[in-house]
């Protein structure tokens, strides 16, 4: 009886104007190569995050979506909150 356990990002989105990005990951566990469970932990990075822990899709994704327009308009918006 072999159990293996893997972590796979399976859903990552770009949403609203500021193209915050959520994550989905996936905590998988295997019993002799089938799947027996499978649990979900979501999680959602701004454009100021740090993103250098991320894996490389993750990265790779924010990278892309992250615009210096975009950062200036996250940082504006955010600014709007303080007095």
């Amino acid at each position: 009886m072999a159990l293996t356990e893997s972590v796979e990002y399976d859903k990552i989105e770009v949403v609203s104007q500021y193209k915050n990005v959520q994550v989905r990951k996936a905590n998988v566990i295997k019993k002799d190569g089938n799947e027996i469970t499978r649990t979900f932990t979501r999680y959602v990075l701004n454009p100021d995050s740090d993103i250098s822990a991320e894996p490389a899709e993750v990265s790779a994704i924010c990278n892309a979506a992250w615009t210096d327009e975009v950062k200036k308009a996250w940082k504006d918006h955010l600014s709007s909150f303080q007095t």
